[in-house]
This record gives C-alpha cells, structure tokens and sequence, in this order.
C-alpha cells in the first residue's frame, strides 16, 4: 500500500507520525512518501522537501514566497501522481493540503483524505463545501463536526484528539518540578499562559500582569508559574519585570525537546488555577484537570471583523465539547483585570464544575479509548474500501 502524507507544520508532524505508526500495525507492508517534519521521518519516511518551508504565516510573509510555494504546491501533486499513490492525505496547512489535492483530483483517481476538518462550526462555513469538491475523506479532531462535513459532500469520522495521546505527568513528575523550584506542597501554584506568538504576549501581558497581581494579593502564599517559547524568551522577560507580583514570577523555559515538555507537563499538572490565552491550551489545561480563565484579545480590526463571522457564543474548546459554559471566558473590550481576577477567585474558591466539565471533554475526545493516531489509520483504510473511494 503507497501512502502520500503532507504535513506542513510541527503539530501536523506529530499527528502524521502518530498515523503512520497506526498504519504500519495494520498494514506491514506500508509505503510512504510526501511531506515530513522530523516526527514522521523517525517513522520512516523521507520528505520532498523541509516542511518547514510550507511553515509560513500571514500575508506579508506569505508574498515573497508565493511563486515558490506555487511551485512546492505542482511538484508535490505530481509526485504522488507519478508514484501511482493509494491514498494522499494532507494533515491541517489548507492553503497547500488543498492546492495539492485539487491538481491530485483533476490528474488522477487518486481517493484523498484531509486531517483536521476546518472549524466550520465557529466561522466560515462555505469552506466546506469548497473542501468537498478536492477532499473525499475527512479526520476529524472534535467529536460534532462529521456531520458538518458529510452535509458538505465528503464522509468523516472522529478519530478523537491528540491530547488525549499525550503522557501525563506522575505524582513524582509534581514533586520534583515542585522540589527544584523550593515549592513546598501547600504552596498555591497560578499558571500564567498569554500566548506564544509576539503579539499575543505583546497585547495580553499587561492584563496578565495586573490580573495575577490582584488574584495573589487574595490567595496567601501563591507563586505563579509562567512557560516560556523561546520565541518570546526576550519579550516575555522584559513584561514580567513590570509586573508587580511578589514573590517573583518563576520563568519555565521551554521548547520541543522531552525533558522541557515533560516539566511543561509537570508544572500543568501541579497548578492550582490557569490563566490562559484562547486556543487548545484550554485542553491542555483540561488534560491536566487545572482550573481555569481564559482572556484574550486582538486589534481591534480584528475584533470587529470576527466578532461579525463568529457563530458561536464561546471560543473555549472544553466549553463547546462538553456542551457546558464552566470556563469564563473574557474577550476583546471584556478582557480587562478587574473583569478578570474575580472570576478567577471564583473558580479558585471551588473548582468543581469546571472539573465536571474537564471530565466531560476529555471523556468526549477519546481518553479512555484507542489512540487517535489507530483511530485515524482504521478511519482511513475503511474510507478507501467505501464505494466514494
């Protein structure tokens, strides 16, 4: 069996990897080729070409490099054309999974499959239908979003979330983050998360700052936890050093290697209460059972523009898979301290619907289980023997 991946990104890297191996166990005699981050070549895959090159974000970047992700985008339709491929299966990156897809469809019967469906449920639904004329099979990460893709035109299963597949950390793991940084275990651990892209940190860091400065104030003894993606290492000090929270904030450089995430993990599972930007953080958070809030904010061009295409009336993940509104959320104007730090007091003063709700969520993404990567390479090989394939 010949099996053409493209992955565009480190998170698509992880779920290609994790969906190779669930192909290799069920059909030894798997071939691959395509697109590869350093996860999936572990697996045994070459790559065309570094998938870092397709790892570009917004429009400015994106200009420079357009005749030459144009060309990135034939020369990867070709070759799973000329390799006579069974299956091409893009995972995330749209803009270049579905360029790919498009050429594969008008060249070729070639069945393809795309892995993580778009979030058509919070914005820009037509995207489905436009997927539907290119995509004949969807993996889908949330568990209410197959039969939106199947009213577009294309088949869809949920093969359950990738956090669910991420190790938890022990009560040793807890003990020693606790132990190295002089953290008794009645000391109250507060995680700050404002982000990993500059402008999040850039627009979140002063509210961060005067929010954690109030909830300490109230809770006796607190030490609040801050992650640091070394692409903010700079800017994340310099905001921190204007905050007014004593004791001093602990800084907990991170990066991709297993001994920083296993302490990102650690110190996850040994906080108390969250503060957090919006986005899968919040499942992270949820993974670990850590109570939280989550602020967020944009310019205001943005602001304006979404707030007019939102569908939803919540942006937290654990809220809309739980189908509960336990997690308080505080965007655009409302993302202000004094908004902010009583709920968070709230929620540290009794955690128990919000744990209901974490249950609820992780239970819903697939915890107890088969792995999403199985899942996914079962979901693939039943798509291919459909009449549609």
């Amino acid at each position: 069996m010949r099996v053409f991946v493209i992955a565009g990104e480190t998170s698509g890297d992880k779920l290609g990897a994790a969906l190779m191996a669930g192909l290799k166990t069920l059909v030894p005699d798997v071939e691959f080729r395509g697109v590869a981050g350093p996860l999936m070549q572990a697996e045994g895959m070459g790559s065309l070409f570094e998938m870092s090159e397709l790892s570009i974000m917004g429009i400015v970047e994106v200009l420079p490099k357009y005749f030459h992700l144009k060309r990135r985008i034939r020369e990867t339709a070709e070759a799973a054309i000329a390799w006579n491929a069974d299956v091409v299966i893009g995972i995330d990156s749209p803009d270049f999974c579905l360029r790919v897809a498009k050429i594969v469809k008008e060249q070729s019967n070639i069945p393809t499959v795309h892995y993580v469906a778009p979030s058509v449920w919070a914005w820009r639904e037509g995207r489905a239908a436009k997927m539907a004329k290119v995509i004949d099979h969807v993996l889908a990460l949330l568990p209410f979003e197959p039969p939106l893709m199947q009213a577009a035109g294309m088949t869809c299963d949920f093969v359950g979330h990738p956090v669910v597949a991420e190790p938890e950390a022990t009560a040793a793991d807890i003990a020693e983050f606790r132990a190295e940084y002089g953290l008794s275990d009645q000391t109250p651990l507060v995680l700050a998360l404002p982000g990993s892209r500059r402008g999040e940190v850039s627009r979140l860091g002063g509210v961060f700052g005067e929010t954690l400065a109030k909830v300490t104030a109230e809770i006796p003894n607190a030490r609040v936890v801050l992650p640091v993606a070394p692409n903010v290492r700079g800017m994340i000090r310099e905001i921190v050093d204007s905050w007014d929270i004593s004791p001093p904030v602990i800084l907990l450089e991170t990066d991709a290697s297993d001994s920083a995430q296993a302490k990102k993990r650690a110190a996850f599972a040994a906080a108390d209460l969250a503060l957090a930007a919006s986005g899968t953080v919040s499942l992270e958070l949820a993974r670990a059972r850590t109570p939280m809030v989550i602020a967020y904010d944009m310019n205001w061009l943005s602001r304006m523009l979404i707030a007019r295409m939102l569908k939803i009336d919540t942006v937290t993940l654990v809220n809309l898979v739980s189908e509960r509104r336990d997690i308080p959320e505080f965007l655009g104007k409302n993302c202000l301290s004094k908004n902010i730090a009583p709920a968070m007091l709230d929620v540290w003063n009794d955690p128990t619907k919000q744990i209901q709700a974490m249950e609820l969520t992780m239970a819903r993404l697939g915890e107890a289980e088969e792995y999403p990567g199985l899942r996914a390479a079962k979901s693939v090989l039943a798509a291919l023997k459909s009449p549609r394939a």
